[in-house]
């Protein structure tokens, strides 16, 4: 399959070269573009390496039979007929998760051969690390992957005149008006394309839109087929109706009574466990807001799910495209539960890679005075309301009520409009939320 440019790509390069690397475990859902990430910088390496162990099961025995680091690079050399040594070959251990031994061993490579470049990763991986909880502490670095962002997405259709007007951009300098509706057409396609790899080079190759949706509802089949490697008590049946659960229930606290099943709640927030485990969905949770860093009053009893994928999420619920082509207010679609996905994974795309930050909300239930703030971030140290209106209009009482309460600055409605200020208020594209993110959380420019 083609590659197209990740942002990724930039974290391995410079993993390559640094000085005190360590071996490292690429994580995400599967799908997302890990093994295709690693073969792409493999081009840089004299030498490459890649051992899939869910194939290769006769290779199990190197790792769980006392060998050293060296014997192992050794053998393999051996087996597969190239070198492995020190500087010159990047070695990819795929499937890592088949053989936990060869997670176990990762600590040892990081020991004896500092300057062997190791690259493990698996579908499924976080259920073999739950296992094995302390397999590398200090000695092994973990690099998150998740689907295209909108700002790939652009680049992977040669549009970088795109990408730049909108890096530009800003609440005190919005874009013309026809090149902000030009990008709003792009970001209407990608509502229904998403950002899975598969479906992005499906798009870029045949400009055709109805082959995508069939390759979404393969991954939902494939997806749906993994539910019986969990290795968990969750029958398969009650991940699928959780999964659907997440889609139908779109905004709001998730009411585990909604799903359209006959187990209990305990089996039900287990099964969510699960899918986020996998990767598949996204949870937000609320925060009372009061100050950095926000997980210290985080309350757990709140959450909200998300699905990864806004062209999976589509898929799910049997959308109109049409619908989301045509449409000035998302809302009208889904309940703007559309723009809300595209948003929080827009945010957790804009996390660092280094990490799994949750993602916060706001709460407030009183008789006759509900309020909620879709997103709560922490930029440069202070508290940032986000509001998703999935049109151009709409009120915005909860987050001037949160930010009266909290004493803060400003919040940001993100919409269909273009960039703009409204007294407290700074407005972003939905597009650009995730670049603005980016960039204001680097530059301090908010």
């Amino acid at each position: 399959m083609r590659y197209l440019q990740r942002n990724i790509d930039d974290e391995l390069i410079s993993w390559s070269k640094d000085k005190y690397m360590k071996p490292l475990l690429l994580r995400g859902a599967r799908q997302v573009g890990k093994t295709s990430a690693v073969r792409h910088l493999a081009e840089r390496f004299e030498y490459y390496v890649e051992i899939d162990l869910n194939a290769r099961q006769d290779l199990h025995p190197l790792f769980n039979s006392g060998y050293s680091p060296q014997q192992i690079c050794q053998q393999l050399s051996l087996i597969v007929g190239t070198p492995v040594v020190e500087g010159r070959t990047l070695l990819f251990l795929d499937e890592i998760q088949s053989c936990p031994s060869a997670i176990n061993s990762l600590r040892y490579f990081y020991e004896q051969l500092p300057h062997l470049h190791l690259i493990a990763a698996g579908s499924l991986l976080e259920f073999a690390l739950r296992d094995l909880p302390s397999f590398g502490v200090g000695r092994v670095r973990s690099l998150f992957m998740y689907p295209f962002c909108f700002h790939e997405f652009l680049l992977a259709l040669g549009r970088e005149d795109l990408v730049d007007v909108i890096s530009k951009a800003s609440p005190n300098q919005p874009l013309f008006d026809i090149v902000h509706r030009k990008i709003l057409d792009y970001f209407r396609l990608f509502l229904i394309i998403g950002g899975m790899p598969e479906c992005v080079v499906q798009y870029v190759e045949t400009q055709d839109p109805l082959l995508c949706q069939r390759t979404l509802n393969e991954l939902l089949v494939s997806y749906e087929d993994d539910f019986k490697k969990y290795h968990s008590r969750v029958p398969e049946s009650l991940l699928k109706d959780v999964l659907r659960s997440v889609a139908l229930q779109g905004q709001g606290k998730f009411v585990y009574s909604q799903v359209d099943t006959t187990f209990k709640t305990p089996q039900i927030k287990e099964a969510l466990e699960m899918l986020q485990m996998a990767g598949l969905i996204y949870s937000v949770v609320h925060t009372s807001g009061n100050g950095v860093p926000l997980y210290a009053e985080a309350n757990e009893k709140y959450r909200r799910y998300l699905l990864m994928d806004t062209g999976l999420l589509q898929r799910l619920l049997g959308l109109s495209l049409q619908d989301i082509l045509m449409s000035d207010d998302l809302k009208m679609v889904n309940r703007g539960a559309l723009a809300e996905t595209f948003v929080g994974c827009e945010l957790v795309k804009t996390a660092s890679p280094y990490a799994t930050d949750p993602l916060y909300c706001w709460h407030r239930e009183k008789k006759d005075s509900n309020a909620e703030v879709d997103f709560v971030i922490s930029m440069n140290g202070t508290v940032v309301p986000i509001e998703v209106k999935s049109g151009t209009k709409g009120s915005m009482q909860s987050m001037r009520l949160f930010l009266h309460e909290k004493n803060l600055g400003f919040g940001i409605r993100t919409s269909l409009e273009n960039f703009g200020k409204l007294d407290d208020t700074q407005i972003v594209p939905l597009y650009a939320i995730g670049d603005y993110v980016r960039r204001s959380q680097g530059s301090g420019i908010l």
